[in-house]
């Protein structure tokens, strides 16, 4: 079990908080690794605490803009020593994921650059009001594509998409979000899973909520008993 990889979620502007979601979530059992996303990120002592920050972590910024504005904000970040993975969106494009991927190595070669499909809030009917005329499978698929090909480590997908994405990628870092343990609420996600049906094809999966919510420590027990 020591080779699952849980990216837990610090989705939170309390510091305080954020030390209690590390603290309670170190097990030998489990590689568990925090992903800081934007609240954490843009919060007046979560730049700071990531500089100093001891472990490896996730940084879950979802990049999107034009390549020379993305290559800045990457640059900006060359000072964070323990970041090993960043997410940027696939549908930025691919001459943004190609310009981004090779920024990262030249950074820091231990940072791998995660594309972030279509969101797990999203579903088919959500997409077809932004205007999208294919289903949200067929998006991630092209998306994998996209990713594959430009030098990226892997894809944030649920777990709706990652078996199709494994057949055809075998090597893709695949990451999935929207997990949830058996009997959880599902939240604003559209697209959930537990994790032991995530890991049938996902390389490591993302918890928030089910994890973290209320006993943290009494939720770590249950996800390792669950994979067990």
């Amino acid at each position: 079990m020591k080779n699952k990889t849980i990216f837990v979620a610090c989705d939170t502007s309390d510091l305080k908080q954020v030390k209690k979601i590390i603290k309670h979530t170190k097990t030998n059992k489990l590689k568990i690794i925090p992903k800081f996303g934007l609240q954490f990120f843009y919060s007046k002592n979560g730049r700071r605490f990531l500089e100093n920050f001891k472990s490896e972590f996730f940084l879950d910024v979802k990049l999107k803009d034009i390549p020379k504005t993305t290559l800045s904000a990457l640059d900006s970040l060359k000072d964070l020593k323990n970041l090993r993975y960043i997410t940027v969106h696939a549908s930025g494009g691919f001459e943004m994921l190609k310009a981004i991927a090779k920024k990262a190595k030249q950074i820091n070669k231990k940072i791998s650059v995660l594309g972030v499909s279509i969101l797990t809030s999203l579903n088919n009917k959500s997409i077809k009001d932004i205007g999208h005329t294919k289903t949200v499978e067929q998006i991630v698929i092209k998306q994998a594509g996209l990713i594959k090909k430009s030098g990226c480590k892997g894809i944030i997908c649920s777990g709706h998409e990652a078996n199709l994405i494994r057949k055809k990628y075998k090597n893709l870092f695949i990451v999935t979000p929207g997990i949830r343990l058996l009997g959880d609420k599902s939240n604003d996600q559209a697209r959930v899973m537990t994790p032991n049906d995530a890991f049938k094809y996902a390389s490591a999966i993302v918890m928030g909520r089910s994890l973290v919510s209320k006993n943290i420590k009494y939720n770590l027990k249950r996800l390792i008993d669950h994979l067990d």
